[in-house]
């Protein structure tokens, strides 16, 4: 995505809501909005922000996991396994 192309002022998004509406939902492209000259507020449409939170939240599962790795806190998938037959055992 280039950003470049998709950097309006403060003003023009409030004269032109709607139709900046209809585009992000159209491209899923975000928007970067500026004022006085400074990129301030990124906006997008609704299905993209999910995707991202999305996506974000299962990296954040991921660093969790990492960190539980490297502070011994995890445990071979194997013993687990193994625990588990143990405890439910197929009958």
């Amino acid at each position: 995505m280039k950003f470049s192309t998709q950097v309006k002022s403060i003003s023009y998004l409030k004269g032109n809501a709607a139709g900046i509406v209809r585009q992000l939902a159209e491209t899923q492209q975000a928007m970067i909005i500026t004022q006085n000259g400074e990129a301030k507020a990124v906006i997008q449409d609704v299905q993209s922000y999910e995707q991202t939170q999305e996506a974000l939240a299962l990296l954040k599962i991921l660093a969790v996991g990492n960190q539980q790795i490297e502070s011994g806190q995890a445990l071979p998938a194997g013993k687990i396994i193994d625990e588990l037959r143990k405890k439910y055992p197929r009958k």
